[in-house]
């Protein structure tokens, strides 16, 4: 599995593992993190992203991001 930061802008992945502790896992989930969804990344600067989940767009940090797994 590679990890989310590994993707280019433009790229259409599915999450297949999230790792972390339960409370990150929670609140990824929560912005609409979960398995089996897809994630467009949008742009990328210096290993933080910008991604589109569902009809909305976040920003996630590096150590974040790298928790997604696709």
């Amino acid at each position: 599995m590679i990890p989310l930061t590994m993707a280019k802008p433009g790229e259409t992945v599915t999450i297949r593992r999230i790792t972390g502790k339960d409370e990150v896992r929670q609140h990824l989930a929560e912005l609409g993190f979960v398995l089996d969804t897809e994630v467009t990344v949008v742009s990328g600067i210096a290993g933080s992203l910008i991604v589109q989940v569902k009809d909305s767009r976040i920003a996630l940090d590096e150590s974040m991001a790298s928790r997604i797994m696709f």
